[in-house]
Parts: C-alpha cells; structure tokens; sequence
C-alpha cells in the first residue's frame, strides 16, 4: 500500500522548505555586549543590575534588530540575512537590493542564496555559544563531518530546537540516499 505523508515531497520532485530561522542580534558585536551587560545578575528581586542595562539598551537592541531585517545593498554582507533548512540542504540566504539591467529602479530580491551545505556533507552539528549570546538564547551551529568544519551558522535563534531538526533531516536524507543506491535497477 502506498501512502501519501503530509508535508513530504520526494528529493527528486522539489527541493522543499522543512524550517526557517533568523539570526538573532547577537551576531553583531554590540549585540553580544549588550547581552553580556543584561546578564549581570547583582542586586535585589527585579532591581537587578542587567534588568536597568536592558531597561536602557531597549533603543540600541531595536536599532540592532531593524538592521539586522534590512536588506543588504550590493551584497554586503553585513546584515538581511536568514536560514533555510530544507529536504536537501542548509543555506544562507540574503535579502539584497540590486541595481541591475536596463532599469534605473533598484531591484529587491528576498532570499538570495549566500552559501549552502548539503545534508549528507556532515555527520555532527555543535553550538558554540560567544559571550554574550547566552542571554539571547542564541548560539553558532557548526556542522562537521569527521571533526572538521564544514559549515557554520552565526547566532542562531534558539539553536537547540533549529540544530534537531537539521539532524533529522541528515538523517532520513542519508538514509533514503543509502536506501536508494541498495535498491536494484530494474529495466
């Protein structure tokens, strides 16, 4: 009996979007100071030291947040950017402004690919946490494959959740491919 699962297409038919995350605002280093002055736990009940830090960044932390939504102009890599995880691979992607062709008009594009890795290109995902990336509750993925860097995604939101998923991913990925190539070939 054949049964279709919701939510599954074949790898040969259509790359498909399993999850998307954004980098949190950790990734820039005022970010990570921030956060490591937020997390300073010295005082009373609510009065504590880090609470009045964050009390007083919240200007800082939105002008960090709205241009880490912004897009890039000409491929800086500055900011714009988010993941991607798909039924094949993890990838970086940019929000870019262009100015390209016969128009003098800008050009947006959402979601210019920056770099990607394919699911059976590692076999460990690791998160580093910087300074400052504890309070966000962010960290950087690091994919490896034989204990070497392979890939590496910068100050991602919640990275145990997103780092899951991308296993088992790796997983049935590997395994649909390993079951594939035992398959005989039937003319």
């Amino acid at each position: 009996m054949k049964q279709a699962i919701a939510g599954v297409s074949p790898n040969e038919i259509s790359e498909v979007t399993v999850m998307e995350v954004w980098p949190s605002i950790a990734m820039f280093r005022l970010g990570r100071l921030m956060g490591r002055l937020f997390a300073i736990q010295a005082g009373i009940y609510i009065f504590r030291v880090g609470n009045l830090f964050a009390l007083a960044g919240i200007p800082f932390a939105l002008a960090l947040y709205f241009f880490r939504l912004a897009p890039s102009f000409f491929g800086a890599p500055l900011h714009g950017g988010f993941y991607r995880l798909t039924n094949r691979r993890v990838i970086v992607l940019r929000n870019e402004i262009k100015f390209s062709g016969p128009s003098i008009l800008p050009q947006f594009i959402f979601g210019a690919e920056v770099k990607s890795v394919e699911l059976d290109r590692f076999d460990s995902i690791e998160i580093e946490r910087l300074p400052g990336q504890l309070w966000y509750d962010a960290g950087d993925l690091v994919f490896r494959r034989a204990g070497v860097e392979t890939f590496r995604l910068e100050a991602v939101s919640r990275p145990d959740s997103f780092r899951h998923t991308c296993l088992k991913s790796h997983v049935s990925f590997v395994g649909v491919k390993q079951a594939l190539a035992r398959q005989p070939v039937h003319a």
